[in-house]
């Protein structure tokens, strides 16, 4: 496997080396000849380089669940020495330019592993200096929301990009300048432009980099005395150039601000900035100029020479080249950087014996059945027979067995972001609860995609973490196809995925657009109503793959059914935050123990599940949920030949699923029904169905392994016993493995900070005096 991300990407001050963190470890590489080499030995967990002014020392910050440091070490390698003197969240270090000292954000770890939402930094972080050598760490200012500190070649003032502008200041945080306000269209319900996402300076300040409208442009620094000038990118009245069609991870300046780097995926992109052209091309007119002169040729023409006039206009655009994308033009070097990792397969096989298997193949359930699993794939299943030479026979009488569940519409938004952690419990949770994968429908970030790295090199363990990566949303004012192919060719070439997230991307040209696009690049793009049923039948009519939450009317007749069935549409309707009443997850807080889950409490921090089960906004009598009318139209929808899936939206990770799964039998689906909802209904829906999704030979070994049938009773989905994932068996309780090693999960962080419950048995505190 391909690593799918270079992260903080940094060229050396000569040119010649880049550093950056892929799969969690730093890496250098000669730029000429494009051969990474790891940095350290070490196994810690390493992010966000810097170089030294002179170019002989790197500085890095690590991460563990026991908290981060930041680091120096020799570019050519060596040992690493700590810089900082006590365990925190550091990010974003910069070099002094007089190489003296690292300035860089510092936060509380607590805070961080214990947020349900996690930015890179915490929001209490502080603006710090540490002395190049080590030493205290000095304050410069609480940081309050500004990002990562810069230098320009003035030593004494220190750039950060704060919701204000951008700003300067000096060591001991006074005399604050504001010095530019960069501003973009925002998204469809922002009435005035917005903020760009982040504003770099040149060197030597004359020259600013901004990633705004999900693009990345240079702009002159306007020099003004006063209020800071604001330039708006659509209408800029400074020189101003967008750079890229498809879009910027990372940028930064390289050359003593003579080149620009920027990063997409595993790809470098350098462009000098003296090849950058402020004027447009001579052949571009005026919308305008452009409509005046074809009415005044037309005037001048008759029918007939019109005519020929348009076939002559076909055949030219017929032979008309394609566009080529900003990232294509000549001055614009790429550097692909090609990191290869052994994906993670075990080795053996192991005979299932004596379940009840729901294969999903049809209706087929088999009494008293063999699967066979060689390696990570299933190699036969049926009735009992010989044994295959060196296999272990695993007895698994009595148990029930259903392929791996597929989640469409997850959302693991408690990821660690941009300093990543390998302890992520949202992905054991899940795991424990029997979805062996599932596909993020708007990640926020890019982080999704090093972690579907790392699950698949074997670095940590969970389900199959498909993504599209960050929504596509209506702040891109795309105007034509071509303009969302340049944006979908960083999913679909840089990141490797084939699903997208169309999120009101605009109005219906531009959502067609967006069809339009992803069927030249083979992707499927899934998109959702926002509450507006007349929106997801144009979804329908247009030609998208998938469409997500409820449809929000009840009842819906048959017309609308046939329409959803015969295109072959995917409909998740995330029952859990269904639309036209209450959530359908507040019932099972209502209805259920939750807060007292030993399951959950084993793979949940008990932050997190107090912020989510105490002091609920709403109590709702039964009678004014509406998820069983809603679910009662999937039901209606997937006899029809429809394609419903089931997703949990991320709401409670691993138990929140299979709420989804009751809600839908709530509707009149048969237990069977809302299997295939769950099983082979979503692989086709994230595009696996040659993978996953029903028990037969050549698929991967996905499966869950149930003490009671949920043919007999739905509810009984939540009575796991084992999971096999990717052909590794585990404990459902535990995470333990099993097969064909047996060991136990590595100790989370919150394990010790307080006491697990049994089963059925509350949370203990100690003792307690009444007032």
């Amino acid at each position: 496997m391909k690593a799918r991300l270079i992260m903080d990407p940094a060229e050396s001050p000569d040119g010649k080396k880049l550093a950056f963190s892929a799969m969690t470890h730093l890496y250098t590489m000669d730029l000429s000849s494009g051969k990474p080499q790891r940095l350290t030995g070490e196994s810690a967990h390493e992010f966000q380089p810097a170089w030294s002014p002179d170019g002989k020392s790197l500085v890095y910050v690590t991460w563990s669940s026991a908290g981060g440091q930041l680091w120096r070490i020799p570019a050519a390698g060596g040992t690493p020495v700590p810089l900082s003197k006590s365990l925190a969240v550091y990010s974003n270090p910069a070099w002094s330019p007089d190489g003296t000292k690292i300035v860089l954000l510092r936060g509380n770890a607590y805070d961080r592993e214990n947020s349900t939402f996690d930015g890179g930094q915490t929001e209490n972080a502080d603006l710090i200096w540490i002395p190049a050598d080590g030493g205290d760490a000095n304050l410069i200012l609480p940081a309050r929301g500004a990002g990562g500190p810069h230098f320009t070649n003035d030593q004494d003032r220190i750039y950060v990009y704060t919701p204000q502008g951008l700003v300067s200041l000096r060591y001991d945080g006074t005399d604050r300048r504001t010095h530019l306000v960069v501003k973009g269209q925002g998204l469809y319900f922002f009435e005035e432009p917005v903020p760009a996402d982040d504003i770099v300076p040149s060197p030597d300040g004359q020259w600013v980099l901004a990633h705004v409208m999900n693009q990345l442009y240079v702009i002159a620094m306007p020099v003004v005395g006063g209020e800071a000038p604001t330039v708006n990118v659509t209408s800029p009245a400074v020189p101003t150039k967008r750079l890229t069609d498809i879009g910027a991870d990372y940028f930064a300046w390289a050359d003593d601000g003579k080149t620009i780097t920027w990063a997409v995926g595993a790809s470098l992109f350098r462009e000098p900035l003296s090849a950058v052209s402020f004027e447009p091309p001579k052949d571009e007119k005026k919308e305008g100029d452009k409509k005046d002169a074809d009415a005044k040729d037309a005037d001048k023409k008759d029918a007939a020479s019109q005519t020929a006039d348009a076939k002559k206009d076909e055949k030219k655009d017929e032979k008309k080249e394609e566009k080529k994308l900003k990232e294509q033009e000549k001055d614009v070097q790429e550097i692909a950087v090609d990191l290869e990792f052994p994906r993670k397969t075990p080795k053996g096989t192991i005979v299932l014996r004596g379940a009840t298997v729901v294969t999903m193949k049809g209706d087929e359930v088999l009494k008293n059945a063999d699967i066979v699993v060689e390696n990570n794939r299933i190699k036969s299943v049926g009735a009992k027979g010989s044994v295959p030479g060196g296999a272990k026979v695993f007895d698994v009488s009595g148990k029930t067995i259903v392929p791996g569940f597929v989640d469409t519409h997850a959302h693991w938004t408690e990821i660690r972001r941009g300093i990543l952690d390998t302890q992520n419990w949202s992905f054991l949770a899940n795991l424990a609860y029997g979805v062996t994968a599932g596909l993020d429908v708007q990640t926020g970030t890019n982080d999704m995609f090093a972690y579907q790295d790392l699950v698949d090199s074997g670095d940590i363990l969970g389900l199959r973490a498909f993504s599209t990566g960050p929504g596509v949303f209506s702040d891109n004012n795309f105007q034509s196809a071509e303009e969302v192919k340049g944006v979908l060719t960083k999913y679909r070439k840089y990141y490797r995925t084939h699903n997208i997230k169309s999120y009101v991307v605009g109005n219906r040209k531009q959502r067609q657009y967006m069809v339009e696009a992803s069927k030249e690049l083979e992707m499927m793009p899934t998109t959702e109503g926002a509450l507006d049923l007349k929106l997801n039948l144009t979804h329908v009519i247009d030609g998208f793959h998938g469409n997500e939450h409820t449809l929000p009317i009840t009842p819906l007749y048959n017309d609308v059914i046939q329409v959803f069935a015969k295109s072959g549409i995917a409909e998740t309707p995330t029952l859990i935050v269904n639309y036209g009443g209450p959530f359908g997850e507040d019932y099972w807080f209502e209805n259920s123990e939750v807060h007292d889950n030993a399951k959950l409490n084993h793979f949940m921090p008990h932050r997190v599940i107090d912020q989510r089960t105490k002091r609920r906004q709403g109590w709702f009598r039964k009678d004014e949920y509406e998820f069983p009318k809603l679910a009662a139209q999937m039901t209606k929808l997937e006899r029809a030949g429809g394609l419903v899936g089931v997703g949990s939206h991320g709401e409670m990770q691993g138990i929140g699923y299979h709420w989804e799964l009751w809600m839908l039998a709530s509707g009149g689906m048969t237990p069977l029904e809302v299997l295939r909802c769950a099983t082979v209904n979503g692989s086709k829906i994230i595009g696996r169905p040659a993978d996953l999704g029903s028990i037969e030979p050549g698929k991967l070994a996905d499966l869950v392994i149930m003490d009671k049938s949920p043919l007999d009773d739905i509810h009984n989905t939540n009575t796991i016993h084992w999971v096999m994932k990717n052909g590794e068996l585990f404990e459902g309780d535990t995470l333990n493995q099993v097969w064909p090693e047996q060991k136990k999960l590595e100790p989370l962080w919150f394990w010790s900070n307080y006491d697990v419950p049994k089963p059925g048995e509350p949370l203990r505190y100690g003792k307690t005096a009444q007032p």
